[in-house]
């Protein structure tokens, strides 16, 4: 599907990089997918028993019925995108092995443009925050001077910049460098937008065997292409048809994403002020 890429692509924003005078920033984009489902997942079915009466036997519960049963794996995707389009908010986590180098992220996201998260990539780790158009970036130093070397910044300024930004949340308000690129991380309906944009990449699918994810009880689907890559969606049996896992197998871009936590509110929490710097004020050599 569409979406696996859009998510990709979106789910993990720019690295700020603070190169020279006040507001140049770096964008470098990448995107990931759960390597463990998220904590916060869907309860557990109920138990396949029941009290009874005293002195009555347990009855065995009849399994549920196939909420899909009469539809094709086509039309079981066209629901579940139609259902995971309609949502205000959910959790995307997972990793993706972009360029060979694999990408874990794990953020929230509403329709309202907040977003909070985490990335990591070649040992370093960020988080980002967003609320009220206004972004905050605070990675550590593996993080940052990745980034930056990725880049191209001159050695010589990777470690004065590093030590500008350390233990810091870059502020980057809306107009500044950079800022359009994180918003796009946060954007939900952007991230979910392509789900349905290219409509041959949802129609071929197979049923696969049911599962479950995160112990939610889940139909399967499967699309192989040529060249040997495989992609497989599993769509919610409980409830609303959504979307709670992707992976990709073969390809160029092989990864998995977990989605869970769907509708919940996402609490963005402002960082204090003493522990920010505005983008805008940074300058090599000056301590903002």
């Amino acid at each position: 599907m569409a979406s696996h890429r859009k998510l990709r692509a979106a789910a993990v924003v720019c690295a700020a990089v603070v190169v020279t005078g006040p507001a140049p920033v770096a964008a470098w984009a990448a995107t990931g997918a759960p390597a463990t489902p998220p904590a916060g997942a869907a309860l557990a079915p109920a138990s396949a028993t029941t009290l009874a009466p005293a002195l009555a036997p347990s009855p065995a519960l009849a399994p549920s019925p196939d909420p899909f049963a009469d539809l094709t794996a086509d039309e079981i995707a066209e629901r579940a995108v139609t259902a995971t389009q309609s949502a205000t908010s959910l959790r995307m986590a997972g990793r993706v092995d972009a360029d060979g180098q694999p990408l874990d992220i794990d953020f929230a996201v509403s329709d309202r443009g907040e977003c909070t998260g985490v990335m990591k990539i070649d040992g370093g780790t960020a988080e980002l925050r967003r609320i009220d158009d206004v972004t905050y970036m605070k990675g550590d130093e593996a993080f940052w001077r990745v980034s930056m070397t990725s880049q191209g910044v001159p050695e010589a300024q990777i470690d004065p910049t590093i030590e500008l930004v350390k233990d810091r949340w870059l502020k980057i308000a809306p107009g500044q460098a950079g800022s359009s690129d994180l918003s796009g991380v946060c954007d939900l309906k952007g991230l979910l937008a392509d789900l349905d944009k290219d409509e041959e990449e949802r129609s071929g699918l197979v049923r696969g065997p049911d599962g479950e994810v995160a112990d939610t009880p889940v139909a399967t689907l499967v699309k192989k292409k040529t060249g040997g890559e495989t992609t497989t969606v599993s769509v919610s049996a409980k409830g609303k048809p959504y979307i709670l896992k992707m992976v990709k197998t073969g390809g160029d871009e092989p990864g998995s994403m977990v989605l869970s936590d769907y509708d919940k509110p996402v609490d963005v929490v402002v960082p204090p002020a003493d522990e920010t710097v505005d983008l805008s004020k940074l300058d090599p050599g000056t301590r903002a």
